[in-house]
């Protein structure tokens, strides 16, 4: 082998190692950057679910009338049927004054004071006496029936519909707020009971300064709050 073939193999071969260098380096940066953008895509995808969760999730909690245990009251709304019934299509049925409605087979139903879920098994198990495996579909409507009731010093005095519910501060902010010559400290709020009326005591100066908020309870239907 002559010299000059010799110097040419060692200057191929000194180039082949430094293209292997070369491909070596530009591979291991590749792998580098696919294995960040991997970090990335998953926190990204991470980000997204999360985001998801409280576009989609929270807000159907939030309106889920149901999901707070609602109790139901003379004047709701409900939706009422027997699944893969034609004799017992839903139909909205308005609950009377005194808690109560009327249905096929079982006649007269007492709602008030009932979640659906309660009301839902009651009616079910009346209904076995003469549907095998009856599926009850029943969902509130309208909740015209759970309201509160704002009088006295205030703006706006009338009735609200609670949905769900309401506290006393949210129901005089409904009211329209006071007038100058509401007396803030003399709120009360009257409320039937099983043993009668009842009066609740709301300082407004004290709940407004941070302090007692025990006081501002939530209401509940048929309540009476009284600004003197």
């Amino acid at each position: 082998m002559s010299f000059k073939s010799f110097n040419q193999e060692q200057r191929d071969g000194r180039t082949h190692s430094q293209g292997n260098r070369v491909s070596l380096g530009t591979a291991l940066a590749l792998t580098e950057r696919m294995s960040r953008s991997g970090r990335t895509l998953r926190r990204s995808a991470a980000l997204v679910g999360a985001l998801c969760f409280f576009v989609f999730a929270l807000p159907c909690r939030a309106n889920d009338t149901q999901s707070f245990d609602y109790r139901l009251h003379g004047g709701d709304q409900i939706l009422v049927g027997v699944y893969d019934d034609p004799k017992m299509v839903p139909v909205k049925i308005t609950i009377t004054p005194d808690g109560k409605f009327s249905f096929p087979l079982i006649g007269t139903v007492v709602a008030a004071g009932k979640t659906i879920d309660q009301l839902r098994a009651e009616m079910e198990g009346k209904l076995k006496k003469y549907i095998t495996a009856p599926v009850v579909i029943l969902t509130v409507t309208e909740v015209a029936g759970n309201v509160a009731y704002v009088i006295g010093q205030v703006n706006k005095p009338g009735s609200f519909v609670m949905n769900p519910e309401i506290n006393v501060l949210q129901a005089l902010t409904l009211a329209g707020g006071t007038s100058p010559f509401a007396k803030l400290d003399g709120i009360i709020i009257l409320r039937n009971s099983p043993g009668g009326q009842r009066v609740l005591r709301f300082r407004y100066n004290q709940v407004a300064g941070g302090r007692e908020l025990e006081q501002n309870v939530p209401l509940e239907s048929g309540d009476v709050v009284v600004v003197p």
